[in-house]
């Protein structure tokens, strides 16, 4: 059953990396995909029927979490206090900005709101990148079971860490280009025309950075992590997940190159779940690894809830899972198709 959990809690972060990723690449890419004012109301109508309901998966990630794994969510919103407070505003800000940007006919106050949505995406994917880059490095955690980063130090892979230092920066800045490249490709889908054009520039442009950024990642992990190795080593058949990430990158490319806008976001998908899924693989057992003081590691055994709530708890993910699922697929086959922009007088009283 830990493993079990173990497995689903990761699925329901992942779903949200591949669904609120690609809002968070819109907003990241607002102004370079959208040049004029009503192309950047178009890129918010692409986004707009669906970027609430794609969050609903870091509410259930977060959920499972503290139902499966009390200690680490405890450990975890303790010692990641600050990080955690600048992702809820970014997350307001861009709620704020989607939500209220056209309730006044105000060029201005457009402008503003368009500037929000993109400063909150980019600040929001860069700090979800060193979240990941964090779990990876290890944070010190003590014999009570917490800790506390600072939001830096030295910037140094240290006893004791920042939030940020040059291994999460480097997380971080992969995070922002593969949602720029997830986000560009999913506008594609969404867009026509010139709008289409520039999107799949951003996008190529994007997967090339990633390209370079992940090569650099893979040896920067093992250094700073060496016991990542030891599940790859033990089961091969897990290095088809880095496999995966590397050849979506690829696919993004040749997808693009051949005009199949679809099938390199597909591909996009695909570099996202083998990236997430190669850490996690490695990782596992271990949910929270603890620097200095390997004891206090935290992992799927120790941090656990009891079996029977799990088997309670499965029962009730099920149901709840299905209800999500019903939902997404109908909340994506309504709205399918282009975005264009709507005549004048669209909706207004004759």
């Amino acid at each position: 059953m830990p493993t079990l959990w173990f497995i689903l809690v990761a699925f329901m972060v992942a779903m949200y990396v591949l669904l609120d990723g690609f809002d968070l690449g819109v907003g990241i890419a607002h102004w370079g995909v959208g040049r004029t004012e009503e192309e950047r109301t178009l890129n918010f109508r692409a986004i707009g029927p669906v970027w609430d309901g794609n969050e609903v998966w870091l509410l259930a990630g977060g959920g499972a979490l503290y139902f499966a794994f009390p200690p680490l969510y405890a450990a975890a919103f303790s010692g990641f206090y600050l990080p955690l407070m600048m992702v809820l505003w970014c997350l307001i800000l861009r709620g704020i900005s989607i939500e209220v940007r056209s309730h006044i006919d105000d060029r201005m106050w457009r402008t503003f709101f368009d500037g929000v949505f993109t400063f909150a995406s980019v600040l929001l994917a860069i700090f979800l990148g060193a979240a990941l880059g964090n779990v990876i490095r290890g944070v010190p955690i003590n014999d009570e079971g917490y800790f506390f980063l600072p939001l830096f130090t030295n910037f140094r892979t240290s006893a004791e860490p920042g939030t940020l230092d040059w291994y999460t920066v480097l997380t971080g800045l992969i995070a922002l280009f593969a949602l720029t490249m997830h986000g560009c490709t999913y506008l594609a889908v969404k867009t026509d025309g010139v709008m289409n054009a520039r999107a799949r520039k951003i996008a190529g442009t994007s997967m090339w950075l990633v390209l370079a950024l992940t090569v650099l990642a893979l040896p920067a992990t093992v250094y700073v992590r060496p016991e990542i190795l030891g599940n790859f080593q033990k089961w091969p058949l897990g290095l088809a997940l880095p496999v995966m990430a590397i050849g979506g990158l690829i696919a993004v490319r040749l997808a693009h190159s051949r005009g199949r806008d679809g099938w390199a976001f597909l591909a996009s998908c695909t570099y996202l779940a083998g990236a997430l899924g190669g850490a996690v693989f490695g990782l596992y057992p271990v949910i929270l690894p603890s620097v200095g003081e390997e004891k206090n590691t935290l992992t799927i055994y120790n941090s656990c809830t009891s079996e029977y709530g799990m088997k309670v708890g499965l029962i009730w993910w099920s149901i709840g899972f299905a209800l999500a699922a019903f939902y997404f697929i109908h909340l994506y086959r309504m709205f399918q198709g282009k975005v264009r922009q709507q005549p004048p007088g669209y909706g207004e009283a004759e």
